[in-house]
Order: C-alpha cells, then sequence, then structure tokens
C-alpha cells in the first residue's frame, strides 16, 4: 500500500467533539477554518492529508476533478482500517468512481430520484410516517423515537423504492452498522460487506429472472450493467438511503427539543418546514467526519499548493458554519436562508438522493410536531448517547415522551 509521506503535524483526524456540544463540529476543525482554510492535518494511522473547513474551499475541491473520489489511487485519505478494507475487497459503486464510468451509473438512476418523480411519492411517504407515528403513540408513552419512527420510515421509502422486502430491515441494518463503524474490526467490516453484497446479489439475480418495475428490478434487466455492479449500486442506495434520512430525523428532533423557541416556531408555521429542513441539514451536517478526495495533478487550493497524491478532507461541517458566508453559523435559526450548505457535497458527486431525503425530513418533522405538541425527552440531556464513531453522526436511541 502507497502512504502519503507525513510531512508535518496538524490536528489528528478524525476529531473529538467537545463535551455538552453534541452539535458542534469539533474544535480543533474550527480553529483550523479561522486560522487558514486549508490545513496539515494527521490520519489514524500516522499519514498525513490536507483539511479543508472553508465553504468556498470545500465547494473547489469537490467541483475540481483533479481531485478523485476514486479510493483505489495511492494517497486516497482512510479514516480507519474498516474503510480502507471495503475498498480492498469490493466493486466500486459510481459514489467511488470519476469520469464517464461515474457518470455511466450515475444517469441509470437519475430518473428515480429527479424532484417530479420524488413530489409524486409524498402521499406514499406520508402514510409510512402516519402509520409509524401511529404505531409508536399506540404503544405508548415513553418511547425511542430511533427504533420507532427515525429508523422504520426512511427504510420502509428505500425498501418500496429498490423492491427490498422491509421484512430483512434487522439483516441489512445490522449490516449497516458494522460498515459505518469506525471502531469495528477490519474483519467484522469485511464479513459485514461480503454478506450485504451477497444479498443484494441474489435479489439482483431473482429480479433478473422474475422481473418487477422496482428500480432494483429495472437495473436487473439492463443488458449494460454487471451483475457485481448492480448489487455494489444496491448496497449503496440501501445504506445510504436508510442511514442518512435516519440519523438526521431523530437529530434534527433532538436540537429542536433542545431549542423549544425554534420548534414553537415549527409548530406555528407548518409552511416553514422546508427553510428549517435546509437549517437543521446546514446547523447537523450528519456526514461530519469529512468527504474523502485525493489529488492526481498538483493543485493550488486557497492560495495552497497541493501535490498530486495528497489525500484531502473536506469537512462540510465546518463548511456550513463557515461565518463568511453564514453570520453568526453557530446559531441554530429556522428562518435562515441556508440553501448554500453543502451537507449533500457539491459538484458531480452530490448526493443523487437529495429530493427524497428533503421530503421525507419534511413530512417526518412537520407530522412529528404537529401530532404531538407536548413532545419531550424522557431521559435528562446528558443521558443521551451520539454515534461519534460512526460515518454518519445522529443518536443511537432517542427515548422521547409526550
Amino acid at each position: 500500500m502507497t502512504t502519503t509521506p507525513h510531512r508535518t503535524t496538524g490536528p489528528t483526524l478524525p476529531a473529538a467533539r467537545a463535551d455538552g456540544c453534541p452539535f458542534a463540529p469539533p474544535p480543533v476543525y474550527g480553529e483550523a477554518l479561522r486560522s487558514a482554510a486549508v490545513s496539515r492535518a494527521e490520519l489514524w494511522d500516522g499519514t498525513s492529508c490536507w483539511l479543508v473547513t472553508g465553504h468556498a474551499e470545500v465547494r473547489a475541491v469537490l467541483a475540481d476533478q483533479r481531485f478523485s473520489a476514486d479510493a483505489r489511487h495511492p494517497g486516497f485519505p482512510f479514516l480507519s482500517a474498516g474503510r480502507r478494507e471495503l475498498v480492498n475487497r469490493a466493486t466500486p459503486s459510481f459514489l467511488r468512481l470519476d469520469g464517464t464510468e461515474h457518470l455511466r451509473q450515475r444517469r441509470m438512476l437519475t430518473g428515480d430520484f429527479i424532484v417530479k418523480r420524488v413530489e409524486a411519492m409524498r402521499p406514499s411517504i406520508q402514510r409510512i410516517v402516519d402509520d409509524a407515528l401511529d404505531g409508536m403513540i399506540a404503544a405508548g408513552s415513553p418511547a425511542d423515537l430511533v427504533g420507532t419512527f427515525a429508523l422504520p420510515v426512511p427504510s420502509l421509502v428505500i425498501c418500496h423504492l429498490l423492491g427490498v422486502p422491509y421484512e430483512d430491515h434487522g439483516f441489512f441494518q445490522s449490516c449497516s452498522s458494522a460498515l459505518l463503524d469506525l471502531a469495528a474490526p477490519a474483519e467484522l467490516v469485511g464479513a459485514a460487506q461480503r454478506e450485504l453484497n451477497g444479498y443484494l446479489a441474489e435479489l439482483t439475480d431473482r429480479k433478473r429472472r422474475e422481473p418487477d418495475d422496482s428500480l432494483l428490478g429495472r437495473l436487473a434487466a439492463r443488458p449494460d450493467i454487471t451483475p457485481d455492479e448492480a448489487a455494489a449500486m444496491g448496497v449503496l442506495l440501501l445504506v445510504a438511503g436508510h442511514e442518512t434520512t435516519a440519523n438526521m430525523t431523530a437529530l434534527g428532533t433532538l436540537a429542536l427539543l433542545r431549542h423549544p423557541e425554534q420548534a414553537a416556531r415549527l409548530r406555528a408555521e407548518p409552511g416553514l418546514v422546508k427553510g428549517a429542513v435546509e437549517e437543521l441539514l446546514r446547523w447537523l451536517s450528519v456526514v461530519h467526519l469529512g468527504v474523502p478526495r485525493v489529488a492526481v495533478e498538483d493543485v493550488e487550493l486557497g492560495g495552497t499548493p497541493v501535490r498530486a497524491g495528497e489525500g484531502v478532507l473536506c469537512m462540510v461541517s465546518t463548511a456550513n458554519r463557515d461565518e463568511r458566508l453564514f453570520p453568526d453559523g453557530d446559531r441554530l435559526d429556522l428562518g435562515r436562508d441556508a440553501r448554500r450548505h453543502v451537507a449533500f457535497g457539491f459538484g458531480v458527486h452530490q448526493c443523487l438522493g437529495q429530493p427524497l431525503a428533503r421530503a421525507e425530513l419534511q413530512i417526518a418533522l412537520e407530522t412529528l410536531f404537529r401530532r404531538l405538541p407536548g413532545l419531550r425527552l424522557a431521559v435528562p440531556y446528558e443521558e443521551v448517547r451520539y454515534r461519534a464513531d460512526m460515518v454518519v453522526y445522529g443518536v443511537h436511541e432517542l427515548p422521547v415522551a409526550w
């Protein structure tokens, strides 16, 4: 394996958040931004990379094809041995491909995630949200919002879209947790990946023999995609489709409970929900460990020379609080114009599923706070456990009462 030479010291990544500040990025990232939007940092394995913390600089990297998303390039910055294990063993999905290969696969999916298609799904998403909330209320207060609402809703939506049996949610959610856990041993991550890849490969093969109109069914019927590619795309969509939205729903709910004046605004003005979701996406940034890239040519970034083969981590969490674009960016303000946040990334790799994620979050949060005006934490705030070591930030459980 080729690694980036260690040249300078800097914060070690990933860094820890400050005690008592679960919604704010680790202080060292903010200090880096105030010093220089592009600075050196050290990874867990002793290799070095560039830490990019400014909004303009993050967008510049993500829009520049001289920075590759392909993790097979030497110098690519991995956040754990488990993350490196995934690359060594897996067929890459379009998330980790560049150029024409990335576009070829992505174009197979764009029609399913365009705004018009997602808007047509709103009634079915509303039914899923209402059913999940009915079940939680019927079971009685208190309840774990993650297990009864935040996780089932996006899981049901993505299962319906892909054509994956929801009855298997325990299996694929367990695999997802292992894949996204930075502390998981590489062997466990590799095993979870093999099992989930095998599951999607078998399901896709079945749909090839027994066609249906689900997204996976249509992928399986295409002659221009290999079975391994179809399975890899299925894994990406299944994992990303429920993990990010589930954690945004739970963490967004907790943020509103900790800022009751903001929750009151949302209850009083339901029409505020679209802007409120954008502000929560900006303020919380659940993809909190950075978006990795590697330079494939020498590049000047914000006046700093970056050499070919050097890794870069783009911190969307600090970019989304960059005072140059978001004054008083550490303050949650549901009335703010937060549309230029980079919570979904930027450039050609910008999250394909963002229209669906937005619709789910808007419907889930508006419905939750409208139907349960007395919603509150059922445990002391200090007892909430956060997913600090996971690729997607959030909470493990969220005990609530009403």
